[in-house]
């Protein structure tokens, strides 16, 4: 994959900070810690004039097109094409009351849902924050999610509104419009003969025209900073996708770890990578860069090794924000391709959505002249908990410690997998170097505030005093803490959550499809894939035939990126005796691993 494969990686990698860059935003940790709050971090914020509230978009927006930043690109936009287009700040702010006003036009009222389905373009970034300037709801959907995702999260979220283009319509959406009672309007994104030549669209608007016929002059109504503002969903291990409600208030957390995790300065220019469907396009492709004032680099062009090379070095990029299963592609090409570009405007480069291995750690000192600094969070997390931070040492393979503000630990659990209470009903903590659930003491900014629809799911989120994040890890002496794995089935495929119960379900839809189970398993460059285990309806028989056709089912309904890589046929699925799949065993049998106690499972039948 890279030269440093097979080469010994340094425990820790010392941070020297470059002459002539910004001093770093957090210098001293332990100090930085003594000293945040909160409250401190609100200061650093406008709020809404005349103490009307606290709205997302007013941070990220307004405040900065009516000061010294108004004519500050906001957004500079590469198209597949080799085109480019620059909206300031002020534009910016023009462009998101006028989709304010157009909503309001179409009868939409604060805390209705508008959903987008879209790829890297300036029009999700207008979607989402004029969503907010409405008080409506934003959703984001993944563009790559086949027709079947795309139904379930619109009709749990309830969307009134979706903004797409007609071809993602006509692939996605058509196919299930019927199904979908509640979407009254499709604002469309393209250009005219593109929508014309989409034909007829219910409720079916030009996104375009719209703008140009809606009024500018805005004013963000009052919002509670406790009002609901983000809408994300995320796969779960069994039943429909959960619906994460984030409020105005997040934007508090947007701020300081755009400031301390991501050490951003006036006049940088900054790229994210991820793809606007999850909630990292959202809290750093949109909101935390722009809450800073800085200019946001918006590449619609998918990976490309020397593409993403000379972005970052046309664009003098200062702050990248990136994925592992990138940070491994452009690891295949080899660090002297990086090498060939100037690059010396990076100050700073980071990773998210999965742990981040310590040849990739390393590779970036010697690819990109400073290691790659991972962090974790969760899409109900809302934004950065743990983080390697650009003035303090890195340790390869470690999430780094956690936020100022953040109090995170090592919970013990029972043998059962529950976290493990004592007398007095608080949680347990582990050792140092013990593995356990990591948890995060509730009262954060950016925390979930519940399911949509599913108190009950929110509660169990909730034990000892601690939100427990369902991943496993540990925290060595220095307090730097390291992933270990996930404490469900959740897989995590390219930075994306997937759960395995929605591929399962599309799969047992095929009538040659008698049982089956998902699990993931390892890919050298998205991490995990989708792999599924059948078993054949009679009279169909488990050959390459039905499985080339068991994969393009899924792809057609799933989508490519959700859909299974790979289909095995078997005699039976591992069941417990209430007649749940028992994943584990699953993939200790892939793995050639012991399969551990197997007496809840229910009898399997005769091979």
């Amino acid at each position: 994959m890279t030269a440093l494969r097979g080469a010994p990686v340094p425990a820790r990698i010392a941070k020297a900070l470059r002459i002539g860059d910004p001093p770093p935003n957090l210098r001293d940790y332990e100090q930085a810690r003594r000293a945040f709050s909160w409250e401190r971090a609100r200061a650093q914020l406008d709020g809404l004039p005349h103490g009307r509230g606290l709205n997302i978009a007013h941070e990220a927006v307004d405040r900065h097109a009516a000061g010294a930043r108004a004519d500050t690109v906001a957004l500079r936009w590469l198209a597949r094409t080799g085109a480019r287009r620059e909206i300031s700040y002020r534009e910016l702010g023009e462009l998101t009351s006028r989709f304010a006003d157009v909503l309001a036009g179409l009868g939409v009222e604060p805390g209705e849902r508008v959903a987008s389905l879209l790829g890297r373009v300036p029009e999700l970034h207008v979607a989402a924050l004029g969503t907010l300037k409405r008080g409506a709801v934003f959703s984001p959907l993944f563009s790559a999610f086949g027709p079947e995702p795309v139904r379930q999260r619109l009709a749990l979220g309830d969307a009134r509104v979706l903004v797409t283009t007609p071809r993602l319509y006509a692939r996605k959406v058509a196919p299930v419009r019927e199904q979908l009672p509640a979407l009254r309007h499709v604002l469309l994104v393209g250009y005219p003969d593109e929508i014309a030549a989409a034909g007829e669209v219910a409720g079916g608007i030009d996104l375009r025209a719209a703008l140009a016929a809606a009024d500018a002059a805005w004013e963000i109504p009052p919002t509670d900073p406790g009002q609901l503002a983000l809408l994300h969903f995320t796969s779960g291990t069994t039943g429909m996708p959960k619906g994460a409600m984030h409020v105005h208030e997040a934007v508090l957390a947007h701020w300081a770890t755009g400031s301390l995790a991501l050490d951003l300065h006036p006049g940088d220019v900054f790229w994210c990578t991820a793809d606007p469907g999850w909630v990292t396009g959202t809290s750093y492709g949109i909101v935390a860069p722009l809450v800073h004032g800085v200019t946001v680099v918006v590449d619609e062009g998918e990976l490309d090794v020397d593409r993403w090379y000379r972005i970052l070095q046309d664009e003098r990029v200062n702050v990248w924000y990136t994925a592992p299963t990138a940070v491994r592609m452009l690891m295949r090409a080899g660090a002297e391709v990086a090498r060939e570009y100037d690059l010396s405007a990076l100050r700073f480069a980071a990773s998210v959505g999965e742990p981040l291995a310590p040849e990739a750690v390393a590779w970036g000192a010697e690819a990109l002249g400073q290691p790659l600094h991972d962090n974790w969070w969760q899409t109900e997390t809302g934004g950065i908990m743990i983080a390697n931070y650009r003035a303090m040492d890195v340790k390869p393979g470690s999430m780094g410690r956690p936020l100022p503000g953040i109090e995170a630990a090592i919970l013990r659990r029972d043998d059962e997998g529950r976290v493990l209470l004592d007398a007095g009903g608080h949680a347990v903590e582990a050792a140092a170097g013990e593995q356990g659930e990591l948890a995060l003491r509730p009262g954060w900014p950016s925390m979930l505030r519940g399911y949509l629809g599913e108190p009950e799911r929110y509660a169990r989120c909730f034990a000892g005093g601690w939100y427990c994040s369902g991943d496993l890890a540990r925290r060595d002496a220095d307090g730097y803490y390291w992933f270990v794995g996930r404490g469900d089935d959740v897989i995590k495929s390219a930075g994306h959550l997937i759960g395995p119960f929605e591929v399962e379900s599309a799969l047992l839809e095929h009538p040659a499809v008698a049982e089956c189970g998902v699990i993931g398993v390892l890919d050298e460059v998205a991490g995990q894939v989708v792999k599924a285990f059948v078993v054949p309806a009679p009279p169909a028989e488990g050959d390459p035939a039905l499985a080339r056709e068991l994969l393009g089912w899924a792809r057609r309904r799933l989508g490519p990126a959700v859909a299974p890589r790979e289909i095995a046929f078997v005699a039976s699925i591992p069941k417990n005796r209430s007649g749940k799949i028992v994943r584990r065993l699953l993939r200790a049998r892939e793995l050639g691993l012991p399969e551990g106690d197997v007496s809840t499972l229910e009898p399997e039948p005769p091979s």
